[in-house]
């Protein structure tokens, strides 16, 4: 049973998210622990936990999965192994018994759903039991080639059973991530999103089924708060009305749910006018124990054939304790079917297995969410002479306005906000292109992007078309690379990168999927997007999505476990310098090696270094303390670099690096080692620039801007005012300080006392060094930060009339949070098990230092 909100996302974390990929992510889990069905062994919540964790990429603490996701892939595991040893299981035996203790045998090896969410309680999400739902199948007595419809499918436990006897397959389901599920699962089948309460008035007129095996919510309903205590008879009434004539229909609801309940009798009689109740009874509530609920169920077997007396029902035989006793009634009491018209059934045609779900013993295969194939057209543009307007001579200014300077694009609209860059920047002017990328027909009309954004989409294709001066040979760890003498066979050439240094405003996310999309539409299906959080990733599908493609072609590498070869056909692969500098461990690749084995060392498309500049330090330096080590980020992000020549390389930062030695990383600008710059290593490049200081390195950004490697625009501040508010402290106000740094005051008096008892310090002197210090230092930092709370608190209402002043005169209210404790918090939220997040009570607020 299941029933899903589409109102209020914050109970639904997952869903909102993406529930294709939480869908995805799931499935892998479930592979995983298939194993542990497969050899017999328990499901535990540390083998649940490494699953997830390896299909996620994180953990619970994060907030990337939940335990209700945990046991969803733990049903989606048991619909697995049904699939794979079902056959096997009834081939064994035909007697019902022996296979029902099979399969209670298996489900037995799932663990208690103890964790429980808020939504799995308000939607009453609990999906059928194993055993529950084979007994069901039995119940419908189902046919090979019948239509088969589960109008609240939930995981597909109940649906799998049809599968299994060969019939065809009809889901619905409102939750999107089990949507999602079972599209992955029932690939070929019908799969719809209505509220199965009204699934007779939602579905198609022509889908006519002639077995309907349910589970419905059992007291609540779609978009309603309170209690619904017809729920479960609305989904029935539903149900009997969409089914064949003739056919039969398998419910699980709630006890009350009966014929002889006063409350539901009358609408039982009026029900058998058309169908009759063949069977029903109840079944103990230790039946559904594992599944997070010990609520008393009932079976109900109904034929769509009129009653003879509208007002007979048959007997129950009362409270099944267990399933072989319901099982034992059934044999003994339920019908035969009614026989079905031939035309109601058809041969299977479509396969059962799903691109996501490969033959036994396979592991899952990511395939990127169906898109249209783009189609797109060369971009039109004129060149231009420039000339400077003051001649060439630097002004007195230190912005000047943007405008493109080389080329001109007919119909381009102009950035949304102005655009300026440095007057050094605007006394040059680019190199006039000849490169013309494929874009969408009407991007360009649309304003999708600007002409400033446009003209990086040409300009990197411009620097990617050519390859750097020299033959090169990388040896086999792609850590060392020397030039290479004329004749030997190994040596590669490396293909010339572009560096986008825009700051914030100018759209550089909207840019690179630009200069993606240009690839895409050259045939180059694969590409690379690295960046600092994966946070970002739902920023890179956005900026994806604002071009008019398809988000989940952005799939992340998190996805795919270290060691494990990449699934995708085609995507773009997004990851974090964090998780590239994993190197190899026990039988595992590296991150870098798993990623070069998946776009083939050939690869001529597009690796995107967003935030380039976390791999600052990539070639180790020298400080006051001596030499520093490369640092990992910098290493992976110049072995991925080494060991594809051929990619187009695209570096994104507004901050390239805070000192000269840092862009070690930007090898492909070919600012050393070429005929480009006259520096014949990178340590000649860092001495001759560090020399120059500030000005060197203004020179050398405007020499790689006429050089077309190098385009940098900021946000124009023209006509921005600043006001100062002055907040007056309350009496109030000053008496809370006032008592807070009496407070403090006392501590810091007697802190040398609290020291010597601790036997830190004595008369004699100091007998730990470092522990006075770190007791010191953890008193000024806990002052500090509460002074900060306490002051921020007091400023707020003045804050906030200055607010209500400016929406009311008409203005946007923009607020700028300096620290936003998320490390502390994220600290606090690691503390606590995953199964108390459902009431999370934390404090991070200054009470925590008093």
């Amino acid at each position: 049973m299941t029933i899903s909100p589409l109102a209020g996302a914050s109970t639904r974390p997952l869903a909102s998210a993406c529930p294709e990929q939480t869908a995805a992510s799931i499935i892998a889990a479930a592979h995983d622990l298939l194993g542990h069905l497969a050899a017999g062994r328990r499901i535990d919540a540390p083998a649940i936990r490494t699953a997830m964790q390896s299909a996620f990429g994180a953990s619970d603490a994060s907030g990337a999965w939940d335990w209700k996701a945990a046991y969803e892939a733990v049903e989606v595991a048991q619909l697995l192994f049904m699939r794979r040893y079902g056959p096997a299981i009834h081939g064994r035996t035909a007697n019902p018994f022996e296979q029902l203790k099979l399969v209670e045998r298996l489900a037995r090896l799932a663990p208690t759903q103890t964790r429980r969410s808020e939504e799995m309680l308000s939607f009453q999400q609990f999906s059928t039991p194993l055993g529950l739902a084979w007994v069901a199948g039995f119940a419908a007595d189902l046919r090979p080639g019948e239509l088969v419809l589960e109008p609240s499918a939930g995981t597909g436990l109940l649906a799998i059973q049809a599968e299994l006897a060969g019939c065809r397959l009809a889901v619905n389901e409102v939750a999107e991530v089990r949507a999602a599920l079972l599209g992955s699962l029932f690939e070929g089948s019908s799969v719809s999103m209505h509220d199965a309460a009204q699934i007779h008035d939602r579905l198609a007129a022509g889908l006519v089924p002639s077995c309907i095996v349910m589970n419905p919510p059992f007291s609540t309903a779609l978009h309603v708060e309170t209690r619904v205590a017809d729920a479960a008879f609305r989904h029935l009434s539903s149900a009997i009305a969409r089914l064949g004539g003739g056919g039969r229909l398998v419910a699980i609801t709630g006890a009350n749910c009966a014929p002889g309940h006063k409350a539901w009798r009358d609408g039982f009689i009026r029900m058998q006018d058309n169908a009759r109740v063949v069977f029903t009874a109840t079944i103990a509530g230790s039946v559904f124990a594992p599944h997070g609920t010990s609520v008393e169920t009932r079976l109900t077997v109904i034929d769509k054939v009129p009653s003879d007396d509208p007002a007979q029902f048959p007997v129950s035989p009362g409270m099944a304790p267990d399933l072989a006793t319901l099982l034992r009634w059934l044999t003994g009491s339920l019908p035969p079917r009614q026989p079905i018209a031939a035309s109601a059934i058809q041969p299977l045609r479509t396969p059962r297995s799903s691109p996501a779900i490969k033959a036994a013993g396979s592991k899952p295969k990511l395939v990127s969410a169906p898109a249209r194939e783009p189609s797109g057209a060369p971009l039109e543009y004129e060149l231009i002479d420039w000339q400077s307007p003051s001649d060439g001579k630097l002004s007195d200014t230190l912005y000047e306005p943007y405008t493109l300077q080389s080329i001109h694009i007919a119909g381009a609209q102009p950035h949304p906000t102005r655009l300026v860059q440095s007057a050094a920047m605007s006394s040059v002017a680019p190199p006039k292109p000849s490169y013309r990328p494929h874009l969408p027909a009407g991007l360009v009309e649309q304003g999708l992007l600007s002409d400033a954004q446009l003209e990086s989409v040409i300009y990197a294709g411009e620097a990617h078309a050519d390859l750097l001066a020299g033959k090169w040979s990388v040896d086999a760890t792609w850590d060392k690379v020397e030039a290479a003498p004329d004749d030997c066979d190994t040596a590669v050439r490396f293909r010339k990168g572009w560096f986008l240094g825009d700051g914030t405003g100018a759209g550089k996310g909207r840019q690179v999927a630009g200069i993606l999309l240009d690839n895409w539409l050259k045939r180059r299906r694969r590409a690379v997007w690295i960046s600092k959080s994966d946070k970002l990733l739902e920023d890179a599908q956005r900026d994806w999505k604002a071009l008019g493609q398809e988000p989940l072609l952005v799939t992340p590498l998190a996805r795919f476990r270290q060691g494990t070869p990449i699934r995708l056909e085609q995507g773009i692969l997004f990851t974090t310098y964090a998780t590239l500098r994993s190197d190899a461990r026990e039988n595992r690749v590296s991150r870098v090696q798993q990623i070069v084995d998946w776009l083939g060392t050939d690869f001529n498309g597009v690796i995107v270094f967003d935030e380039s500049h976390a791999m600052q330090n990539a070639g180790g330096g020298k400080s006051d303390r001596g030499d520093s080590a490369p640092s990992q980020q910098g290493r992976a992000g110049l072995r991925l670099q080494h060991a594809l020549p051929d990619a187009r390389i695209l570096y994104v930062s507004a901050t390239g690096a805070t000192t000269v030695e840092n862009l070690a990383y930007a090898q492909r600008l070919g600012l050393w080692g070429g005929a480009d710059f006259p520096f014949d290593k990178r340590t000649d490049f860092i001495a001759a620039i560090e020399a120059g200081g500030v000005a060197a390195m203004e020179v050398l950004a405007r020499d790689l801007k006429a050089l077309g490697l190098y385009a940098a625009r900021s946000l124009s501040y023209e006509g921005v005012e600043y006001e100062l508010v002055e907040h007056q402290l309350t009496s109030e106000q000053v008496r809370i300080y006032d008592a807070y740094a009496g407070a403090f005051q006392v501590i810091h008096n007697n802190l040398d006392a609290a020291l010597e008892a601790a036997n830190v310090t004595s008369s004699e002197g100091t007998s730990n060094a470092q522990a006075k210090s770190a007791a010191r230092s953890a008193f000024e930092s806990a002052k500090q930060r509460f002074f900060n709370h306490l002051i921020t608190a007091m400023k707020t209402p003045t804050l906030m009339t200055a607010i209500d002043q400016g929406l009311a005169d008409g203005h946007a209210a923009v607020v700028q949070i300096v620290s936003t404790g998320e490390a502390l918090l994220s600290r606090r939220l690691a503390d606590i098990d995953p199964g108390e997040w459902n009431d999370v009570q934390i404090d991070i607020t200054p009470r925590e230092y008093v």
